[in-house]
């Protein structure tokens, strides 16, 4: 009980046994699979899938935040639409920033999501701002 209020588990993932020989693979593999259905801090569990890593979804992240920090989309977690205006625009700064780092190291594909995003983005921000 004690070993459970510090809030972690330690768990032996060695090959080997203390005699040296190699481990049933069948218990190795049993803990792994309760993990993945254990409930994460926001009541999703931690399987599901994550979006592919690449340019486009790291624009598209920094873009929902921004929206989010202007009241157009409610805040997952709150579920509450909340104006956030500085915050907002350090996001579409961090894109812009992003979108001049890049210059001429994107494909024509990532070149026009973050120009139509960033565009997109400064036009609500505005329009918000007044």
């Amino acid at each position: 009980m004690a070993d459970e209020e510090k809030g972690f588990v330690i768990k032996d993932r060695r090959t080997f046994d203390d005699k040296g020989d190699l481990k049933d693979q069948e218990r190795k593999e049993e803990p792994r699979k309760e993990e993945t259905g254990k409930k994460a801090p926001g009541g999703e569990t931690e399987g599901m899938p994550l979006p592919e890593v690449n340019f486009n979804s790291l624009v598209f992240s920094l873009s929902s935040s921004a929206l989010i920090n202007l009241g157009e989309i409610a805040d997952p977690q709150s579920g509450q639409k909340q104006k956030d205006l500085p915050l907002a625009k350090h996001s579409i700064d961090t894109i812009a920033m992003l979108e001049d780092k890049t210059k001429g190291n994107l494909n024509a594909e990532e070149q026009r999501f973050l120009e139509t995003m960033l565009a997109d983005l400064r036009l609500r921000y505005v329009k918000m701002a007044e």
